[in-house]
């Protein structure tokens, strides 16, 4: 077995997690945002992950942005490049930056 094949396995395995879990931490902040709207409170065991929903937001949303940005160097649309980059995370990165050196 090669790196590449290796890299290409994990890079799929990612993907089919890191899109879930992206959902269900948008899910998770806007049950949040509904708390906080109607002045009812999120259940107190649920705190540790809505803080690494707002982490992994945060990151993916950066690197949607840049992902956006350098999409139309490769051909890419970059409002879909920046999608697909917001819901599979530095992954998305790494292939259009590996696109690129080729």
């Amino acid at each position: 077995m090669n790196f590449k094949h290796i890299k290409q396995k994990l890079f799929t395995i990612i993907k089919f997690i890191s899109i879930p879990l992206i959902t269900s931490a948008i899910g998770l902040e806007l049950w949040n945002i509904q708390t906080v709207t109607t002045n009812n409170q999120l259940p107190s065991i649920l705190t540790p992950a809505l803080i690494l929903a707002h982490i992994a937001l945060s990151a993916h949303f950066v690197e949607g942005i840049i992902a956006a940005y350098y999409a139309p160097s490769q051909n890419h649309n970059p409002i879909k490049y920046a999608t697909y980059t917001f819901f599979v995370g530095t992954v998305g990165l790494l292939e259009l930056w590996e696109n690129r050196n080729n």
